[in-house]
């Protein structure tokens, strides 16, 4: 008897309860400073100071990231797009919700 195929839940319908959240984001290498500049279907878009070489956006990307949320860099991960401007990101511990609230808090675009 074959297996049915298991079918994740797409990214925006993840419920608050979820303790790992994924996000979509875009990162812009090279920027005068790290900040979010908004979300566009349904992608982050996260401007990073640090330039796209040895991995050091990455390292940025993460440090900013758990500096915004909260959370230690353990708790985050790159599971696609590590050499990429596109990437995909893990947060341990918290649900999508929760992360775009904190992310998005105090931003205005």
């Amino acid at each position: 008897m074959a297996k049915k195929p298991t079918r994740q839940m797409p990214l925006d319908m993840q419920s608050a309860e979820e303790t790992q959240a994924k996000i979509a984001v875009l990162i812009y290498p090279g920027a005068a400073k790290n900040e979010i500049t908004g979300v566009q279907n349904d992608v982050l878009r996260i401007k990073i100071a640090a330039p796209p070489v040895k991995g050091k956006a990455n390292k940025e990307l993460i440090e900013y990231l758990s500096h915004l949320l909260g959370i230690t860099k353990g708790r985050l991960e790159i599971i696609k797009g590590t050499t990429s401007k596109n990437k995909l990101i893990s947060i341990e511990g918290l649900s999508k919700v929760s992360v775009l609230e904190k992310l998005l808090s105090g931003t205005t675009f």
